[in-house]
């Protein structure tokens, strides 16, 4: 999918902007730039839903994992292995 392009004007320190046109090449910048902010949204959007429902699980509500979720899954898979062997013989 292609975006339209938008030019935005801002300071970083004189080192930093040095280092990166070292690094990536005045030709590429615009392209790193734009890679690193989309990177960096991500993860603020991550942290922010992180943070927003952190808290929300509630233990009272799923006593079946009180001794933990690897006793949990090993319950779980335990009684449908029949199950399992049953649906696959039946292919």
């Amino acid at each position: 999918m292609n975006t339209a392009l938008k030019q935005a004007n801002f300071q970083i320190p004189e080192d930093l902007l040095n280092e990166l046109r070292t690094t990536v090449g005045k030709s590429e910048l615009s392209k790193f730039v734009s890679q690193a902010l989309k990177r960096e949204l991500q993860s603020l959007r991550q942290q922010t839903a992180i943070d927003e429902t952190f808290g929300i699980w509630k233990n009272q509500e799923h006593p079946e994992l009180a001794k933990g979720i690897n006793d949990f899954v090993r319950t779980l898979r335990k009684s449908t292995r029949g199950k399992r062997a049953d649906a696959a013989n039946r292919r």
